[in-house]
């Protein structure tokens, strides 16, 4: 006879339950266990990195930029006047001299303002001949009155004398003396009137010519200034160099100041460069740079600063102070390095991607076993192209990761394979 049995479902029942419960607790205490745990340090490639060692001394604070070569002598040459394009004489490339024609151009107004003024000239010169021989000739005969009056005068005086000494000897009587002494009087009074009309008539006659010389040498200016106008339709070159453009076309009509041509001298070059905004707040007038040339570096000295900025960056000039290695030409592309200041006895260290001066950064600094790194923060202060200064965070001999950690943001600290 079978014997039922009680109380075995229940005990299997409660005995799955806390199995479950267990595991569940399990699970739980696991699950925080690793949750309280820093994640594996990765691991990194140690030749992939850029690492640097700080040092303590001298630094050299320097500011990068890049530029051209450019003439120190440019000269655009503009259109005189209105004006059509007749002729191009020289083609840009071409060595060019001062007097050199480059272009020429039209314009009838001017031709015809040239003429009007020639045949203006001639007339007023014409003019001033015939007023000359006109006073000239009235000068003359006021001289020959005068002539005549001093003649009369010299016979009176005789007439006078030779009858004072008949008067004295009672040959003639004393009203044939008087009347010979009032004819010399009279005379006498007139000579002196034409000595003086002969003195006024030359002034008179000087002033007349001054005036209309005058005349005639304001349209002999006005004259040449018309001509030169039409021989600055012969546009020349003014400058002995290379001739770089002619952004004009035949038959093309310009206004006047419109650029017609560009001449520059290229045995004396200077550098423009172009310096970041964030960088040029130390630039100085005087400071000595280098300049790269790609086939040598050549001394200079930065001799203009823009005030304004554009694009981000600061253009400057930069007079080179030796000779410029062969194959030196405008327009040729270069880097220049600005030497700011020389900081002495401070840390300093390879610059670290992205670092700005003056700020506050992580850095991953290579344990005492050198196959770890540990990520400091550390702060900046001043900058140059390849170094920055460390105000704080390092010491002497400390090896850091200049090269971008960015991916490694997560986490604190990395091995080194």
């Amino acid at each position: 006879m079978d014997v039922a049995r009680t109380g075995v479902v229940e005990q299997k029942r409660r005995k799955r339950w806390m199995l479950a419960a267990a595991a569940t607790v399990a699970v739980v205490l696991v699950t925080v266990v690793i949750a309280g745990l820093e994640p594996a340090a990765p691991s990194v490639d140690r030749d992939t990195l850029w690492i640097g060692t700080v040092e303590q001394g001298e630094m050299l604070r320097q500011v990068r930029g890049h530029g051209t070569l450019v003439p120190e002598n440019i000269r655009w040459i503009p259109a005189p006047s209105v004006g059509t394009i007749e002729r191009i004489a020289v083609q840009p490339g071409a060595q060019v001299q001062p007097e050199d024609i480059l272009l020429e151009l039209s314009n009838p107004e001017v031709e015809q303002a040239a003429l009007d003024a020639v045949s203006a000239l001639k007339r007023a010169e014409a003019e001033y001949e015939s007023l000359r021989v006109t006073l000239l000739s009235q000068e003359l005969n006021h001289q020959a009155n005068a002539a005549e009056v001093e003649a009369n005068f010299v016979q009176a005086s005789l007439n006078a004398e030779a009858n004072r000494e008949l008067a004295e000897k009672g040959l003639i009587s004393s009203i044939h003396l008087r009347a010979s002494e009032a004819v010399r009087k009279s005379i006498t009074t007139r000579r002196a009137i034409e000595e003086k009309r002969l003195a006024m008539t030359a002034q008179a006659n000087a002033a007349q010519l001054d005036a209309k010389r005058a005349e005639v040498d304001q349209q002999r200016g006005l004259t040449q200034l018309r001509i030169d106008q039409l021989e600055s339709l012969k546009v020349r070159s003014g400058l002995a160099g290379v001739l770089q453009q002619i952004p004009v076309e035949i038959g093309q009509q310009v206004m006047p100041g419109f650029n017609l041509a560009r001449v520059a001298d290229p045995t004396k070059l200077q550098a423009e460069l172009r310096v970041p905004a964030t960088q040029a707040k130390d630039l100085r007038l005087g400071q000595k740079v280098m300049i790269d040339t790609r086939n040598g570096i050549v001394p200079g000295t930065l001799a203009r600063i823009d005030p304004a900025v554009r694009d981000g960056s600061v253009a400057v000039d930069v007079r080179i102070d030796a000779e410029l290695p062969q194959g030196a030409r405008p327009d040729l592309t270069i880097d220049g390095t600005v030497e700011i200041e020389r900081l002495e006895n401070v840390l300093y260290v390879g610059r670290p991607v992205h670092a700005q001066e003056d700020a506050t950064i992580g850095l991953f600094r290579l344990d005492s076993d050198e196959k770890h790194a540990t990520r400091i923060t550390i702060r900046l202060g001043k900058s140059s192209v390849s170094t920055v200064e460390v105000v704080e965070g390092l010491q002497t001999g400390d090896q850091v990761v200049l090269s971008d950690t960015s991916r490694w943001d997560d986490y604190d600290r990395i091995r080194l394979k």
